[in-house]
Formats: structure tokens, C-alpha cells, sequence
């Protein structure tokens, strides 16, 4: 069956990979990343979607489309069954064997790059906009959206008195928090919102145990409403975690909020990033 799936697309388009030109067929377009599905609805360029993968849970719509499974661990042949002529992908899908397979195949396969910060999320949208060959007059309203959403988002920051240090934990792996440390989605979210990564000096995301968080004691920790979803409330998270001890522990200091609008750098993530400064500069 793999096979004949293979040969059923090897004609269907040229190769493109990692590029913004615009695709030659967009009539079945398959998605791995909530990010870009927000962004494809959020241009209303929705009709021709067959498909998304798990992290695609908004617009809420969009739960609706067949899954093709998690953004990080797809499958050659899930995807491929649906016979799709466009495939985008976030620069974090995977694994590198299924990028790998979709490099030596003629389905055109799109991996739309980002970057973690204000610019970026324009920059994320006028390419999927570029791809899905979007009307100029529709694109530029969209735009012009995002750049009145950056001017309010640095409005709020211009406000801001004192930069606090923030933990923002991604999720907890035992008694362990997974943190956002350097060159993360959580690292360019707290530098949007004004305010200082307590965890800058650590790459990637980590793993932290509790010792290392009392030595830094940050002000404010910002929770994933997947990290928080075990606790029953702010007190439970905080005893449970140990972080009571810090000094956002001890004032109550927690903001949670979701994970794709957050972290994921689509169109919401300005609106959630002036939201959560101005939280910040509350607590």
C-alpha cells in the first residue's frame, strides 16, 4: 500500500521545500502545526484544509479535520493516504525520517520557518499568504491588523516601571518542571511581554529541579494550561511544585494560559503577550 502511494504522488507537483513562492495546487492541503492552521484560517484560506495534526486545536473548527497525529512525530504514510497536493509544515515537525521521505517524493512539502518574536509572526504569515497564493487587499488588512497589535503590544511594555524575572514552565515531568530556557518559543514570549527570562543562561528547554529555582526566585511564573490541568488550583500547583518557596509562590504570583496561543506565535500571541505584561506589571 505504501508503494502505491508513493507512486500515486510522484507526479502530483514539483518539489519545494522551505520556501514562500506560491504552491501550484492548493485544492488538498495538509497542515502540521497549530500555528499555521490558525494563521491559513485567520487569512480565510480554510476551504481547501484536509487535514491538521493534534497541536491544531483553534480556530475550534478546525477539530473537525481528520488528525495526521502530532507535529513532531508524523507519519509518511498517514499523511500521504490523504493524496494532498500541499503539505506545510512547522520548522519543529518531524522526525527528520518522515522530512527525509517527503524530500524524495514530488509532493510539494513546505516547511514554513519562524522566528520568536514580534517581526516573525508577520514575517510567518505573509509567507503561508505567499504559498496559499492569498489576495493582496486581503493580506494587507491582515497585516494591518498585526502591526495595530504590535503597536498596542509596545504601548504596554512602555509602561512597564521594573522588568521582573519570569519562570515559564512548559509543562511538569514528575516533581520536575520543564522550563523555557534560551532560543525557546518561552524565551521570545517573555522578551514580547517586556520582562527577563530567569532561566536565560539555560538552553533549550530543560528540565529543572526545585534548588535551581529557589537559587534564581523568580517574580512571576507564567504555566501552561497543560501543566497546570493536574493541580486543582494555584495553591495545589504551587505546594505540590515546591515553588511556594519562591517569591512568586509566596505572593500568589501565577499566570496561566494557553499553550498554542502563548508559544505558538500565530496571529493571538500579541493579544496574550500584552495581556500577560500588563498581569506582570500587577503582581
Amino acid at each position: 500500500m505504501r508503494l502505491l502511494i508513493f507512486l500515486a504522488l510522484i507526479f502530483v507537483s514539483n518539489q519545494s521545500f522551505g520556501n514562500c513562492e506560491r504552491a501550484s495546487d492548493i485544492s488538498k492541503v495538509v497542515v502540521a502545526g497549530g500555528s499555521l492552521t490558525e494563521i491559513i484560517y485567520y487569512l480565510e484560506a480554510d476551504k481547501n484544509l484536509v487535514a491538521r495534526d493534534v497541536t491544531s486545536n483553534y480556530p475550534p473548527e478546525a477539530r473537525a479535520l481528520p488528525s495526521i497525529g502530532y507535529v513532531r512525530n508524523l507519519s509518511t504514510e498517514g499523511m500521504l493516504s490523504l493524496m494532498p497536493t500541499l503539505i506545510l509544515g512547522e520548522s519543529d515537525a518531524g522526525p527528520p525520517t518522515v522530512l527525509d521521505q517527503l524530500r524524495e517524493i514530488s509532493v510539494d512539502f513546505r516547511i514554513v520557518s519562524e522566528t520568536h518574536n514580534m517581526k516573525g509572526i508577520i514575517d510567518k504569515t505573509t509567507c503561508v499568504a505567499k504559498i496559499l497564493g492569498v489576495n493582496d487587499e486581503l493580506l494587507d488588512l491582515k497585516i494591518r491588523e498585526l502591526r495595530s497589535n504590535i503597536e498596542k503590544l509596545k504601548k504596554t511594555k512602555m509602561l512597564i516601571k521594573k522588568k521582573k524575572k519570569i519562570l515559564l514552565i512548559l509543562m511538569m515531568r514528575g516533581t520536575s518542571p520543564i522550563i523555557a530556557g534560551s532560543n525557546t518559543a518561552g524565551d521570545g514570549f517573555i522578551q514580547m511581554t517586556g520582562n527577563l527570562n530567569a532561566f536565560s543562561d539555560v538552553e533549550g528547554w530543560k528540565p529543572v529541579g526545585i534548588e535551581s529555582i529557589l537559587s534564581i526566585d523568580p517574580d512571576v511564573i507564567i504555566l501552561t494550561k497543560r501543566g497546570f490541568s493536574g493541580f486543582e488550583n494555584t495553591s495545589d500547583f504551587l505546594a505540590q511544585s515546591g515553588l511556594s518557596l519562591t517569591k512568586a509562590g509566596k505572593t500568589g504570583a501565577l499566570i496561566v494560559a494557553d499553550t498554542m496561543e502563548m508559544l505558538g506565535f500565530g496571529p493571538r500571541t500579541l493579544g496574550i503577550a500584552s495581556k500577560i505584561s500588563l498581569q506582570i506589571q500587577s503582581q
